[in-house]
C-alpha cells in the first residue's frame, strides 16, 4: 500500500440519502491491498429500486457485480449509497444496469468487470439485463451468477 494512506470520505461518517437525483460523483475509490494480484471482487444487491420512467411504479432487481480491480478497488458504503440514489431515479431496467456498470468503470477502472441485472417480473414477465467489458482474465476464478429462479406467488 502506498505511503500516502487514503481515507474513505464516507465510511464511519453520518449517512445522507440523495433521493433527488442519481449521482456518480458517490462513488468512492480506495488503493487495491493486493495490486498484481488476480483476483475478483463481489457486490450482490438484493434489493435494488428504481421507478418505471412511464408508470411511476417501483421497480426492483438483484444486481450481482463482479469485478478484477487494478489500482483502486470501490469503497462498498458508496457504493451502497450510490446505488440507493436510484431509488427515485425513472430509467428502464437496460438503462440501469449498464450505467452502474459505466459508471463503477469510469470510477476505479478495474481489469475486467460484469453485471447482471435480475429483474423481478412486473407484468409476468422478469427482465435480465447483462453487461461486461471483455471476456474475463485467463486463470481467474470467477463463480457463476447463479440468481435462484422467479417463482410466481
Amino acid at each position: 500500500m502506498n505511503s500516502k494512506k487514503q481515507k474513505p470520505k464516507l465510511l464511519g461518517q453520518n449517512t445522507t440519502y440523495e433521493l433527488e437525483k442519481v449521482n456518480a460523483k458517490i462513488l468512492e475509490a480506495v488503493p487495491n491491498p493486493h495490486v498484481g494480484t488476480l483476483y475478483s471482487i463481489r457486490f450482490s444487491c438484493p434489493e435494488f429500486t428504481s421507478i418505471c420512467p412511464i408508470t411511476g411504479q417501483p421497480d426492483f432487481a438483484h444486481l450481482v457485480i463482479d469485478y478484477v480491480p487494478d489500482k483502486k478497488i470501490v469503497e462498498s458504503k458508496a457504493l451502497k449509497l450510490y446505488l440507493f440514489s436510484y431509488r427515485n431515479h425513472g430509467a428502464f431496467h437496460e438503462d440501469c444496469t449498464v450505467q452502474i456498470a459505466k459508471d463503477i468503470i469510469s470510477c476505479i477502472k478495474p481489469k475486467w468487470l460484469r453485471i447482471g441485472g435480475y429483474w423481478y417480473p412486473r407484468g409476468g414477465i422478469p427482465i435480465d439485463i447483462f453487461y461486461q467489458t471483455s471476456t474475463p482474465p485467463k486463470d481467474l476464478f470467477l463463480p457463476e451468477q447463479a440468481i435462484p429462479t422467479y417463482k410466481a406467488r
